[in-house]
C-alpha cells in the first residue's frame, strides 16, 4: 500500500488529514521586531500565535502537522519544538528560498501522503466551525476548499483575495489583492488542499509585480483546468498581522473573548499604581514606576522605567514600538 494507510471505517475521520503551518515568511514592516521574533510565534496574550492554530487543528483532530519555516525558523523550533505542549507532533521544511505561497507549498509535495489542512502563520483567527471545510471535502471532494469571511471592509478584501462563486456553489474565480470588488466574500489564509494543489502550483508562474509564485494563481490554475474548488465561511475575525498596531489588536480581541481588562504574566514586577486598561504584559516583565498603559503590550523580559503614561506602544527588550504614527 505504499504510503498510504488502511483506514479502519470506525477510526475518526479527522485522522485522515495532515495540518500545515506556512511560517517562512518574513514581518519586514514591522521594523526591529520583526528581525528578532517571527510573525507566527509573536505572543498574543502571551501564548504564541502558531498555538492558537495548532488547537484550532487539534479541534479537528488533526495532529501530525508540518511547519514550513524560513526567516529565522530556528527561533520557530525553539519556541515550539515537537509540538508535545499542545497535543500535536511537528515537523519542519525548510523553505530556503522565499519565493511566495505557492513555492512554500511546493516544498511539501514529497512530505505529504492525504489531504492537508493548511494555515498561513502570521494570521490570527477566529473561527467557527472549522469542521465545515472537513465536511464540504468529504461531500464534494474537491481539489481545495477555501475557508472564508463575508468581510464588511472592502479595504480587507483588498489587501488579501477576492472570491467569486458560481451558482452551484463552487469558486469560480480568485482575485489576488483586487482593484474592485465583485461581492464581499474574502479568502483568509486557511484551505484544506489534497495532491491536485500540487498539479496547480507546477503551472504556475511568476507574477510580474511581486515577483513570487502566487497560491490564488495556483487555485485558479485548478478552476481553469475544472479541477473542482469549493468555499466555506467559517472565519468571524482575522487580522494579518503586518504592523505593530495589530499585534495590539490580536491581544485586545483575545482579551475580549477571555473577558478580561488586562493580563500579566508569570514572574512579573510591576510598581504600585500601575494602571493596565486593555494591555498584556509578559512574563518576566518589569514596570519599575508608576504609569498608565492602554492598549499595550509588554514583551516578555522587556523593563519599562520612564514613569510615563503610553497608548498603542509595544515594549521590546530593545525599546518602544509605538503603533501610532509620529
Amino acid at each position: 500500500m505504499g504510503n498510504r494507510r488502511r483506514i479502519d471505517e470506525s477510526e475518526d475521520r479527522m485522522g485522515d488529514y495532515l495540518g500545515v503551518i506556512l511560517a517562512a515568511g518574513h514581518g519586514s514592516r514591522m521594523g526591529p521586531f520583526g528581525e528578532e521574533l517571527p510573525k507566527p510565534i509573536v505572543p498574543i496574550c502571551n501564548k504564541p500565535l502558531m498555538a492558537y492554530q495548532l488547537e484550532h487543528l487539534r479541534g479537528l483532530g488533526v495532529t501530525d502537522v508540518i511547519v514550513v519555516i524560513g526567516h529565522l525558523g530556528h527561533h520557530i523550533i525553539r519556541v515550539m519544538g515537537d509540538g508535545a505542549e499542545w497535543g500535536v507532533r511537528l515537523r519542519y521544511v525548510e523553505q530556503e528560498q522565499r519565493l511566495g505561497l505557492a513555492h512554500a507549498v511546493g516544498q511539501l509535495e514529497r512530505h505529504v501522503d492525504r489531504p492537508f489542512v493548511l494555515f498561513l502563520g502570521d494570521i490570527f483567527f477566529e473561527v467557527e466551525n472549522l469542521a465545515a471545510m472537513i465536511a464540504t471535502y468529504e461531500t464534494h471532494r474537491p481539489a481545495a476548499v477555501l475557508g472564508i469571511k463575508d468581510e464588511p471592509d472592502p479595504e480587507a478584501i483588498k489587501r488579501n483575495f477576492s472570491v467569486v462563486l458560481g451558482e452551484d456553489g463552487a469558486v469560480r474565480r480568485v482575485f489576488e489583492k483586487p482593484r474592485y470588488l465583485e461581492n464581499t466574500l474574502k479568502g483568509c489564509g486557511i484551505y484544506l488542499f489534497d495532491e491536485r494543489i500540487f498539479d496547480g502550483v507546477r503551472r504556475t508562474p511568476r507574477t510580474a509585480m511581486r515577483d513570487e509564485y502566487e497560491l490564488t494563481d495556483s487555485i485558479q490554475i485548478l478552476i481553469d483546468y475544472d479541477y473542482p474548488v469549493r468555499a466555506v465561511e467559517v472565519v468571524l475575525w482575522d487580522v494579518n498581522i503586518t504592523y505593530i498596531g495589530d499585534l495590539i489588536a490580536c491581544c485586545r480581541h483575545e482579551l475580549r473573548a477571555r473577558g478580561l481588562t488586562h493580563l500579566v504574566g508569570a514572574e512579573c514586577r510591576i510598581a504600585e499604581d500601575v494602571a493596565l486598561v486593555e494591555t498584556v504584559v509578559g512574563d518576566h516583565a518589569q514596570i519599575v514606576k508608576p504609569a498608565r498603559l492602554e492598549r499595550c503590550v509588554v514583551m516578555p523580559g522587556a523593563v519599562l522605567d520612564d514613569g510615563l503614561d503610553h497608548r498603542e506602544v509595544v515594549f521590546t527588550k530593545t525599546g518602544p514600538l509605538s503603533a501610532v504614527p509620529d
